[in-house]
């Protein structure tokens, strides 16, 4: 038998008041994830399918591309990051694992998401 009440056996197993931001933070970058998609693949589709080297590079360097490519790519790995995140919380059971599978996806989606922005700027800009 414990001596506990049944609000102490319960406290620290609840809500950390974060799963509202967590929710809402996946919401909006998909949200912002639909009209960034739509304008990189009707880019892609409409004028840079066959397209050399010089043609994407200038591409990329056209008015606000590379704002836009920037913009889509830190969207696209932190949505990606939160909706990995979600399913490693619930469908790992060790701690341990869970853990370092986490720091495991957030290290891989920061280190992308800096070499791809380091692409484009380097397209950009030139070599």
């Amino acid at each position: 038998m414990q001596m506990r009440s049944h609000l102490g056996r319960v406290r620290g197993l609840g809500s950390s008041n974060n799963g509202v931001q967590h929710w809402w933070m996946q919401r909006l970058s998909g949200i912002a994830l639909v009209p960034l998609s739509l304008w990189f693949v009707f880019s892609v589709i409409g004028l840079l399918i066959n397209a050399d080297l010089a043609t994407v590079t200038n591409w990329v360097g056209q008015h606000y591309n590379p704002v836009l490519l920037i913009l889509f790519v830190i969207c696209m790995f932190h949505h990606a990051q939160l909706g990995l995140q979600v399913v490693i919380e619930d469908y790992t059971r060790s701690e341990l694992t869970k853990v370092t599978l986490l720091v495991t996806v957030k290290l891989a989606a920061l280190l992308l998401c800096a070499c791809s922005i380091f692409a484009v700027i380097r397209l950009t800009f030139g070599a």
